[in-house]
């Protein structure tokens, strides 16, 4: 029996545009379904249109006047914003563009109704490829991330879901969606990322969580030039032995296509069938499982592998060589849905890997699942969804309702000053690390440190987590006018 899978697109997502030269194109998005169309995948799920997150939507993570700074500037007023745009880190990596908040708005959406969807048992899998951008925080935008869409749908699932399992396999650490829950059990974040003087910075190996979210947060440190091989070594023992442990009741799989090789902006060597062995994996599992985008650079390949990944989840085997689409000028000369990975050195030598896997299993044993108290019982109103016809490119009608907007913020207030707890931690010595493991972090030659170890807004090395001011000294793209543009 078929799993009932929903799909959410809205055509305007693709008209955004963040400036010229920047490598966050919302083009992708456009690719992405030409290609779900013209492989008929379309015809094995239900589409919707999602309803734009509005305001109040938001205000269940982020600060009012982080919200409201976002719903006002422009590219024509934002001279009128200089303190705000400096006070939420909207500049170069996060610039002001036409329809900004519009965009936050579908984006946002897209995931909050499926993790609806999910709640009321109607879809068994949701994927919402424009979401799934996870560096953005309560006030400030950070690494092409405005709205943590991630969170507010996490924090509806918590609704119905006593347990929620959030996976990120986005090349960058996912430190948005880790900071908000990292004091507390209801949410397991695992994030597979490079590690080192590579934004954000963050993602240490030793960075586990706190108070009743201690070893609720995983952080898998890798090296440049990961394959398939290799990251199939860590990815299928760990997931398991979290699955095992921790039975969520729900998962939310970021699907980050810069982990791919080639990447624009990214330093691994996955293929797209590696990659998405990854998702295929989770699906074994049966467990409600919400399927976002993330990163991705080179935009022809962020589309080929979302097409591919989407073609796993509905157990369709897509042939190589592609349909003719309205984009096939991007995907020459090959034409084909598979790249091949490079010849570049894959510096996660064994050894490393398997310390790291020693390591991380050690401390899923020490945990201890507590189920917890569910939020609010979700409005029935919030159900309201209906399917929309597709005719090719063009979905012709809303849902009429994507998602309930009635979360209390009293029940779940983000104020856990995560900043100040990773201070305090940074201040004593951690004596639960296995020995062996350190010294695989710390016995490496230096010309390798810059690897291992994050560098600071100071440019000393560090051995923890850099403090949220001390992060965003670090950009994600260092400048926009030295990058050549690029698909």
């Amino acid at each position: 029996m078929k799993k009932k899978i929903a799909y959410f697109y809205d055509q305007e997502v693709g008209n955004f545009y963040y400036g010229q030269g920047h490598p966050m194109k919302p083009h992708r998005m456009r690719m992405t379904h030409n290609l779900l169309l013209h492989y008929d995948l379309y015809k094995d799920m239900e589409v919707f249109q999602p309803t734009p997150a509005q305001a109040d939507d938001m205000t269940q993570f982020h600060s009012d006047e982080y919200i409201e700074f976002l719903r006002l500037v422009t590219p024509d007023n934002q001279h009128e914003h200089m303190r705000q745009l400096k006070r939420f880190n909207v500049a170069e990596d996060c610039p002001v563009f036409d329809g900004l908040f519009r965009f936050c708005q579908l984006y946002t959406g897209g995931s909050v109704g499926g993790a609806v969807r999910l709640n009321h048992g109607l879809s068994e899998t949701v994927i919402n490829w424009s979401g799934g951008l996870h560096h953005a925080k309560k006030s400030e935008a950070s690494g092409f991330c405005y709205v943590n869409d991630i969170v507010l749908a996490i924090l509806e699932l918590l609704k119905q879901h006593q347990r929620v399992l959030y996976i990120d396999i986005d090349i960058h650490h996912g430190d948005g969606v880790e900071e908000a829950f990292y004091t507390t059990d209801r949410v397991m974040t695992v994030s597979f990322h490079k590690f080192g003087e590579y934004f954000p910075g963050t993602g240490h190996l030793q960075d586990i969580g706190q108070h009743a979210g201690k070893y609720y947060s995983v952080n898998v440190p890798l090296k440049d030039g990961i394959d398939d091989e290799s990251y199939e070594l860590l990815y299928k023992p760990l997931m398991s032995k979290v699955m095992e442990i921790y039975q969520p009741d729900a998962v939310v799989f970021q699907s980050g296509a810069d982990s791919l090789s080639g990447d624009r902006l990214g330093c691994f060597n996955l293929s797209i069938k590696g990659h998405a062995e990854c998702l295929k994996y989770m699906t074994t599992f049966n467990v409600p499982l919400l399927v976002l985008g993330g990163g991705g650079y080179t935009i022809r390949n962020v589309a080929r592998c979302w097409a591919y990944e989407t073609g796993c989840l509905l157990d369709r085997e897509l042939v190589d060589a592609m349909p003719q689409n309205d984009y096939s000028e991007y995907f020459g000369p090959t034409h084909t849905l598979h790249i091949q990975p490079s010849n570049m050195e894959n510096q996660n030598t064994r050894e490393y890997l398997e310390g790291v896997r020693a390591h991380l299993l050690e401390n899923l044993s020490k945990m201890t699942c507590k189920p917890s108290v569910p939020f609010h019982e979700v409005p029935r109103d919030s159900t309201n969804t209906r399917n929309v016809s597709v005719d090719v490119e063009h979905i012709s009608e809303k849902s009429e309702k994507g998602f309930s907007a009635s979360l209390d913020k009293s029940q779940y207030e983000n104020e856990r000053h995560v900043a100040a707890l990773r201070r305090q931690q940074s201040m004593v010595v951690r004596d639960d690390i296995p020995s062996s493991t350190i010294s695989i972090m710390e016995n490496t030659p230096s010309s390798e440190k810059s690897h291992d170890l994050p560098i600071s807004a100071t440019g000393l090395p560090q051995t923890h987590t850099p403090r949220s001011d001390e992060a965003t000294a670090m950009t994600m793209f260092p400048s926009v006018s030295n990058k050549k543009e690029g698909i």
